[in-house]
């Protein structure tokens, strides 16, 4: 057995501005279920958890804690109390200069159903799945600016499978 078999990719986090807003987008938009949310009163700031749970979310507070850190892929939000009311607070998303972090990834069944969603709902895109050089993959931004790629396994399957017999 390998020593790091049972490892698990647990979490990403992001900084946000309001949670209520982040929530929602994620809930809403993306479709992720907002698993537990810890607060942390002396320190002035709260943790939110968000994902795709694959099975029933414990409903005994305890089990859920244990539950939550063994999930594979989640989003975790922190929030910093008070930034939702300063109107020049913002979090640097990693793509203006000097960049650094870069994206989120969510994996959808047909990208351009998923974007004439976004549509609807008036999420801002960073990209459409027609626009640039990598077709059929989109850019969107959440409401602090983070970018999450819309992609969908079949459509790089063909894109990366054309490049390289391109390259043959």
């Amino acid at each position: 057995m390998n020593e790091t078999s049972q490892y698990v990719l647990n979490q990403t986090m992001l900084r946000i501005k309001d949670p209520e807003r982040t929530v929602a987008f994620y809930r809403d938009v993306i479709g992720m279920t907002l698993l537990d949310r810890y607060d942390f009163p002396d320190m002035k700031f709260s943790l939110y958890f968000m994902g795709y749970p694959t099975g029933p979310v414990p409903t005994d507070p305890s089990a859920r804690v244990q539950w939550v850190f063994e999930q594979p892929a989640l989003l975790e939000f922190t929030h910093n109390w008070g930034t939702e009311d300063d109107a020049d607070f913002a979090y640097h998303n990693g793509n203006a200069e000097p960049r650094g972090f870069g994206h989120i990834g969510i994996s959808v069944p047909d990208v351009h159903a998923a974007c004439e969603r976004f549509d609807a709902l008036g999420v801002e895109f960073v990209k459409r799945p027609d626009d640039g050089a990598m077709k059929g993959l989109a850019f969107i931004k959440d409401p602090d600016g983070y970018w999450i790629e819309v992609l969908s396994g079949t459509g790089l399957r063909t894109l990366i499978d054309g490049r390289r017999n391109s390259a043959s």
